[in-house]
């Protein structure tokens, strides 16, 4: 049965028709606000024509979308959530989302003002290391300063990289004489820093990870190659299996739209608990 609803001068009045689920798209929602408000010709409160209503198939996937997910995730159980993932796989997008619907302290990388970033993809072998070498005193400094300034009003943090990820990219750019350096200054620099409690990987297959750095339209990012990303994902999934013991999960979403479809999204939550 399909109904739509009119506002008539003594309340809502319920009509067929043709578009629209009563359950879905009239009850639910009105119920959520007054569920105690009368039906003028029926009597009956919104809760009671909720109850009686048909379509009870759809009743408990669209009442979860009405809900906040805090009521159904508890992430503030978490201090410390890590996003990581390739180069354009979500993280920044998705840690930002969870940080405005959970009320979470937001923390995220900040390249953009790099100088060698644009001259890394121009030429890798000449700029890898003072590359690597920046991000890892940058990274540092920033998780030093942002995780040690506490806010009190922000139920955790959650942070859109992780600082193994220096270890894991300079792996794939530097020879091994400057791997061995950069990983010694790492482990010196990094030693006292507090680990994250929870670590999210997001995996994405290359064709989606290309796709998603042609369409954010960085200029330096669009010679990046195919062997590239497939590289710093095995360096990824390589670093992840020798973190036996720890709340470490990989998370595929090269199926999944968690920006234009809430139920991608509700479906990523589920599986950080």
């Amino acid at each position: 049965m399909f109904y739509e609803a009119q506002i008539v001068e003594s309340g809502i009045l319920i009509l067929p028709h043709p578009r629209l689920h009563l359950r879905n798209f009239v009850l639910l929602p009105i119920c959520d606000i007054a569920k105690d408000l009368r039906h003028p010709v029926l009597n009956q409160t919104i809760e009671q024509l909720l109850e009686s209503s048909p379509d009870e198939a759809h009743l408990e996937r669209q009442s979860r979308w009405l809900r906040n997910p805090q009521q159904e995730y508890p992430l503030s159980n978490f201090n410390y959530i890590t996003i990581e993932g390739n180069i354009g796989a979500g993280k920044t997008t998705l840690s930002t989302m969870i940080a405005e619907d959970f009320n979470a302290k937001l923390i995220l990388e900040r390249f953009k003002d790099n100088p060698f970033l644009p001259k890394f993809y121009e030429d890798q072998a000449r700029y890898a290391f003072p590359l690597e070498m920046s991000f890892l005193a940058d990274r540092y400094q920033q998780l030093l300063d942002d995780i040690g300034q506490y806010d009190l009003f922000k139920d955790f943090m959650i942070a859109d990289y992780d600082s193994y990820k220096s270890l894991i990219f300079a792996r794939v750019t530097l020879s091994e004489e400057e791997y061995a350096l950069y990983k010694k200054l790492h482990q010196i620099m990094y030693k006292e820093l507090v680990k994250p409690d929870l670590y999210i990987y997001l995996y994405q297959n290359t064709e989606r990870l290309l796709a998603n750095i042609k369409k954010r339209g960085r200029d330096y990012e669009q010679k990046i190659s195919e062997d590239y990303l497939l590289k710093i994902n095995q360096g990824y999934l390589n670093w992840i299996k020798n973190k036996a013991g720890d709340n470490v999960k990989i998370i595929d979403i090269s199926e999944l739209d968690f920006v234009k479809n809430r139920e991608d999204y509700l479906n990523i939550l589920r599986q950080f608990i």
